[in-house]
């Protein structure tokens, strides 16, 4: 059971820790519903390459978001996925990453805006950093990161 302690005067976010391409990012635990590994997935004829397809999660229809992917980044060799499942305007994904970590909860405050040397693939994604003990956690920023995907006009290949 997680338990959110805040203490007066200071605000506390839990977030979901992430690892895509060896980079560390955190998603706010108020946006996950789910932590589970894809199975089956089916492929989307035409859909945008960084849509691996839609799976059956207990139920319902989630589309399946290839982070490395999307992050223009080499796939993994070998190994298990995870997902993590969130909703965004009132529809299931499961973002396809490398390794779920543990729950962190670091003070609002201490997070930063994107240094201006970070990634232009993160920066895009990105809701801000949180420096943790000599690396660098990349808030994950839902809206920035699916709203981008899903409002550019689809171009046929």
């Amino acid at each position: 059971m997680l338990e959110n302690k805040v203490t007066a005067g200071s605000d506390m976010i839990q977030y979901v820790t992430v690892v895509i391409g060896g980079q560390l990012f955190g998603l706010p635990i108020s946006q996950v519903h789910d932590v589970f590994v894809p199975e089956s997935v089916t492929r989307v004829p035409l859909s945008a390459p960084e849509v691996a397809g839609v799976l059956n999660l207990r139920g319902r229809i989630v589309t399946a978001i290839n982070m490395r992917r999307r992050l223009h980044l080499p796939p993994l060799e070998e190994g298990q996925m995870m997902a993590v499942g969130i909703e965004y305007k009132h529809e299931s994904y499961g973002l396809v990453i490398d390794t779920v970590g543990e729950v962190l909860t670091l003070p609002a405050s201490s997070a930063e805006p994107n240094p201006s040397n970070l990634d232009k693939r993160w920066a895009e994604i990105s809701g801000g950093v949180h420096r943790l003990d000599g690396r660098l956690m990349v808030i994950l920023d839902v809206s920035r990161l699916l709203g981008a995907m899903f409002t550019e006009p689809m171009v046929a290949a």
